[in-house]
């Protein structure tokens, strides 16, 4: 049963917290189970950070349900220019989000179901909340041939994955989260969590390649609806908690004090980007040059999602040493990002020569090194 999460009939979600409770009235006595109203990737994250940072967990479990619209997540300590085709994304409009847990990358749309069980550091047990699913997923429907592995997937049919898992540990409160495939669009994942960016040298977490499948693809009445109502009802029987799911609003700062703020930082370049472990482009490239091509070649260190060494080489007869010296020396501590690069594109033109030749390669140039990025 859904039930709107609002002063009238909530159980005090802010019970014994780190900030003021606000306008509730009974305490949370044995365990809840949540359900976001939104789809906006930000906005569930911090719904996920708030939990962990001020709920006191202690004998009281919680279960959050949340979907989004389309969106791809890497882990914490992930280099999304090894993981997805930002490209395409940004093309697309899909929105890109670093989680506070490991692992690896997902992609979310409103055919996943993202799941996150909540406990006590000392209860945190990824295999129990699997086999929860699995047991939920077989009530439904008995002749399913799901199972969790060692690495805490979930696999259909022995092969197909449709279930990935990651993890945050606290000092005293734990979260296990993973996503659930109903009827995404495996296309368009397939598409966005492919890298088409050459001569990435990093150290950073890499996801592993996997078979995937929807559940829908089996039986075309999992839809996420189906399954969500049948882990609630699993759930809430092994918790022995009531079988409701509580309507919340990720933005309401009366339920959750200072949650927006928290999802304001999640959006940020310097998190989603600035997070990624130092890496390297080697890469190069041809651009077309009187009925012939020419190869650029592209060396560049980034640090903090910033430039630290920029060296492009280009042949001298193409681009005069002067001017390539120059664009070297401004990407330095500049954001490796196509947004930074145009408008250093923009102020390089007004320091150099009126030359129509030259700034036709200078931006040719440019866009092969936005290509990258």
């Amino acid at each position: 049963m859904l039930i709107p999460f609002s002063m009238k009939n909530c159980f005090q979600l802010l019970c014994n917290l780190k900030v003021p409770a606000a306008g509730f009235k009974d305490a949370v006595k044995s365990g809840l189970i949540l359900q976001s109203v939104s789809n906006d990737v930000y906005q569930n994250l911090a719904v996920e950070d708030w939990i962990h940072d001020h709920m006191n967990l202690e004998a009281k479990p919680v279960l959050f349900f949340w979907r989004n619209s389309p969106s791809v997540v890497i882990g914490r300590h992930q280099n999304p220019w090894q993981e997805c085709n930002l490209n395409l994304m940004r093309e697309e409009g899909v929105k890109l989000a670093r989680r506070r847990s490991g692992g690896g990358t997902v992609y979310h749309d409103m055919g996943n179901i993202n799941l996150t069980f909540f406990t006590t550091k000392k209860k945190y047990d990824r295999m129990e909340n699997l086999k929860l699913v699995v047991k939920a997923l077989k009530a439904v429907q008995p002749q399913l041939d799901v199972r969790a592995t060692e690495r805490f997937d979930l696999l259909l049919d022995g092969q197909f994955k449709i279930s990935g898992t990651a993890s945050k540990i606290g000092q005293t409160a734990a979260y296990h989260h993973c996503t659930l495939l109903c009827s995404t669009d495996g296309t368009f994942l397939s598409s966005l969590l492919k890298s088409p960016y050459q001569g990435v040298r990093s150290t950073a977490t890499a996801s592993t390649p996997a078979l995937v499948k929807n559940l829908m693809e089996k039986d075309p009445t999992l839809t996420c609806e189906v399954v969500i109502n049948a882990i609630a009802t699993e759930y809430a029987t092994s918790h022995q908690i009531d079988n409701h799911i509580h309507l919340i609003n990720p933005t309401d700062e009366t339920l959750f004090p200072g949650i927006n703020s928290i999802a304001k930082e999640l959006q940020t370049w310097e998190w989603i980007y600035g997070k990624t472990p130092k890496f390297s482009v080697n890469t190069s490239f041809n651009v077309l040059y009187e009925h012939s091509h020419l190869e650029i070649k592209v060396f560049i260190d980034i640090k903090n999602g910033k430039i630290e060494i920029c060296n492009i080489e280009t042949p001298d007869h193409w681009l005069p040493l002067e001017i390539r010296d120059k664009l070297n020396s401004g990407f330095i501590g500049s954001k490796f990002c196509p947004i930074e690069t145009t408008m250093l594109t923009s102020i390089l033109h007004r320091t150099c020569p009126e030359d129509d030749e030259l700034h036709s390669k200078w931006n040719m140039l440019c866009e092969k090194i936005k290509g990258i990025m």
